[in-house]
């Protein structure tokens, strides 16, 4: 289905516009001249919670495990697709927008990995199945069209993630990952 390019362009601004807006989550913003390297360092010395319950070792229920493993595969989704922005947009605002992605993902990833570890729980290492496929597409473009397809994907995709966050973030039953649900949604959002 063609999309007019001024819908496309909307939902570029849209999406870049939004991310540009006060960061909720604490991180400080990044400006895109920064290394992608140096932003996943800092994200990951800055991360140090596991939860509001202090990180006890718990067992996991299968759907918090689920839980858990998406969002682990996503944010390496994420940082991946966002480095590919940064290599291949044409667009500055795509590019500023992947680097956000890297630099909110990486933060998030490094939560996340603390928190699986204190669980017991393994997280993915490698992207596979749907994410791999995405990122083999928007690597085979380039310019306006990479532009196009990864400000589209990404619309859809964190249209879904807050919906799995908002889920977990009330109904997950690990008090942790409840807490760590709620406090990285509103940075998706």
């Amino acid at each position: 289905m063609k999309r007019p390019k001024w819908i496309v362009l909307g939902l570029a601004l849209l999406m870049f516009a939004a991310c540009k807006a006060e960061n909720q989550s604490g991180m400080p913003n990044t400006d895109t001249t920064g290394t992608v390297q140096a932003a996943q360092e800092t994200s990951m010395a800055t991360a140090t919670t596991t939860g509001q319950t202090g990180g006890t070792s718990s067992a996991l229920s299968p759907d918090d495990k689920e839980f858990l493993s998406k969002a682990g595969m996503g944010g390496l989704f994420e940082v991946q697709a966002g480095n590919l922005a940064l290599q291949k947009a044409s667009n500055a605002g795509v590019k500023a927008f992947g680097q956000r992605m890297v630099t909110d993902h990486s933060a998030a990833n490094a939560e996340l990995a603390q928190l699986a570890t204190v669980k017991g729980t393994a997280l993915p290492t490698e992207i596979d199945g749907e994410p791999q496929q995405m990122f083999e597409h928007l690597s085979s473009l380039s310019g306006a069209e990479f532009d196009k397809a990864y400000m589209t994907h990404m619309t859809e995709d964190h249209q879904k993630d807050v919906a799995e966050f908002e889920k977990a973030a009330t109904s997950a039953t690990d008090a942790d990952v409840k807490a760590w649900a709620g406090k990285t949604l509103p940075t998706l959002r």
